[in-house]
Protein backbone atom coordinates (compact mmCIF):
# COMPACT_ATOMS: atom_id res chain seq x y z
CA UNK A 1 0.00 0.00 0.00
CA UNK A 2 1.71 3.29 -0.79
CA UNK A 3 -0.34 6.52 0.17
CA UNK A 4 0.60 10.15 -1.00
CA UNK A 5 -0.15 12.88 1.11
CA UNK A 6 -0.57 16.74 -0.78
CA UNK A 7 -1.95 20.22 -0.53
CA UNK A 8 0.22 21.31 2.18
CA UNK A 9 1.99 25.00 2.26
CA UNK A 10 1.96 28.41 3.43
CA UNK A 11 -1.58 30.23 4.97
CA UNK A 12 -2.28 33.06 7.04
CA UNK A 13 -4.15 32.54 10.42
CA UNK A 14 -7.75 32.32 9.83
CA UNK A 15 -7.55 30.45 6.92
CA UNK A 16 -8.35 26.88 5.32
CA UNK A 17 -6.43 24.57 3.66
CA UNK A 18 -7.05 21.03 2.23
CA UNK A 19 -4.97 18.30 2.22
CA UNK A 20 -5.78 15.37 0.12
CA UNK A 21 -4.12 11.03 0.76
CA UNK A 22 -4.21 8.76 -2.15
CA UNK A 23 -4.13 5.50 -1.39
CA UNK A 24 -2.63 2.58 -4.06
CA UNK A 25 -1.41 -0.85 -4.16
CA UNK A 26 -3.56 -3.84 -2.02
CA UNK A 27 -6.17 -1.38 -0.02
CA UNK A 28 -8.36 -3.88 0.54
CA UNK A 29 -9.14 -4.91 4.32
CA UNK A 30 -7.99 -1.67 5.38
CA UNK A 31 -10.37 -0.53 7.74
CA UNK A 32 -9.47 2.88 8.79
CA UNK A 33 -7.43 6.75 7.01
CA UNK A 34 -5.83 8.60 9.78
CA UNK A 35 -4.68 11.71 10.19
CA UNK A 36 -1.52 12.82 12.13
CA UNK A 37 1.23 15.96 12.33
CA UNK A 38 3.91 16.43 13.74
CA UNK A 39 5.52 19.77 15.08
CA UNK A 40 8.75 21.08 15.07
CA UNK A 41 11.21 19.12 18.14
CA UNK A 42 7.38 17.51 19.05
CA UNK A 43 6.06 14.07 18.78
CA UNK A 44 3.39 13.09 16.30
CA UNK A 45 0.01 13.54 17.34
CA UNK A 46 -3.28 12.30 16.08
CA UNK A 47 -5.62 14.59 14.37
CA UNK A 48 -8.33 12.39 13.27
CA UNK A 49 -9.58 9.41 11.41
CA UNK A 50 -12.43 8.39 8.99
CA UNK A 51 -13.54 4.99 8.85
CA UNK A 52 -13.88 4.10 4.77
CA UNK A 53 -16.69 1.82 4.94
CA UNK A 54 -19.36 3.84 7.20
CA UNK A 55 -17.67 7.37 7.04
CA UNK A 56 -17.91 7.89 10.87
CA UNK A 57 -15.08 10.26 11.69
CA UNK A 58 -13.02 10.70 14.57
CA UNK A 59 -11.00 14.03 16.09
CA UNK A 60 -8.83 14.38 18.42
CA UNK A 61 -10.26 17.63 20.80
CA UNK A 62 -7.53 20.03 19.31
CA UNK A 63 -8.72 20.28 16.10
CA UNK A 64 -13.37 19.44 16.49
CA UNK A 65 -14.95 21.40 15.29
CA UNK A 66 -12.43 23.02 12.69
CA UNK A 67 -11.27 20.16 11.04
CA UNK A 68 -12.94 17.77 8.95
CA UNK A 69 -12.78 14.62 7.08
CA UNK A 70 -14.05 13.14 4.13
CA UNK A 71 -13.48 10.10 1.27
CA UNK A 72 -14.24 9.50 -2.07
CA UNK A 73 -13.96 5.78 -2.09
CA UNK A 74 -13.75 5.58 -5.78
CA UNK A 75 -10.71 7.60 -5.86
CA UNK A 76 -9.39 6.07 -2.45
CA UNK A 77 -8.67 9.13 -1.58
CA UNK A 78 -9.35 10.77 2.00
CA UNK A 79 -9.51 14.75 2.19
CA UNK A 80 -8.73 16.62 5.58
CA UNK A 81 -10.65 20.32 5.73
CA UNK A 82 -8.55 22.65 7.81
CA UNK A 83 -10.86 25.83 8.61
CA UNK A 84 -10.01 28.47 10.95
CA UNK A 85 -6.26 27.55 10.96
CA UNK A 86 -4.01 28.64 13.78
CA UNK A 87 0.07 29.07 14.28
CA UNK A 88 -0.11 26.23 16.42
CA UNK A 89 -1.10 23.85 13.43
CA UNK A 90 1.78 24.51 11.96
CA UNK A 91 2.76 21.00 11.44
CA UNK A 92 4.11 18.39 8.72
CA UNK A 93 0.74 16.35 8.19
CA UNK A 94 0.56 12.54 7.50
CA UNK A 95 -1.63 10.20 6.36
CA UNK A 96 -1.77 6.60 7.21
CA UNK A 97 -3.56 3.90 6.99
CA UNK A 98 -5.16 0.95 8.94
CA UNK A 99 -7.40 -1.83 10.19
CA UNK A 100 -8.73 0.01 13.48
CA UNK A 101 -10.10 3.58 14.38
CA UNK A 102 -7.22 4.00 17.06
CA UNK A 103 -5.28 7.39 18.25
CA UNK A 104 -1.82 5.58 18.44
CA UNK A 105 0.50 5.74 15.87
CA UNK A 106 1.91 2.51 16.20
CA UNK A 107 -2.04 0.93 15.53
CA UNK A 108 -1.48 2.02 11.65
CA UNK A 109 0.50 -0.13 8.73
CA UNK A 110 1.13 2.35 6.14
CA UNK A 111 2.32 5.77 6.41
CA UNK A 112 2.25 8.56 3.17
CA UNK A 113 5.57 10.79 3.22
CA UNK A 114 3.99 14.03 4.96
CA UNK A 115 2.77 17.00 3.64
CA UNK A 116 3.57 20.71 5.70
CA UNK A 117 1.55 23.20 6.59
CA UNK A 118 2.80 26.40 8.09
CA UNK A 119 0.61 29.07 9.27
CA UNK A 120 1.91 32.68 9.38
CA UNK A 121 -0.15 34.59 12.11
Amino acid sequence: VQLQASGGGLVQAGDSRRLSCVASGRTFGLGVMGWFRQAPGKARDYVGAIMWSSGHTYFDDSVNGRFTISRDNAKNTVYLQMNSLKPDDTAVYYCAAGRGAGKGANEYLYWGQGTLVTVSS
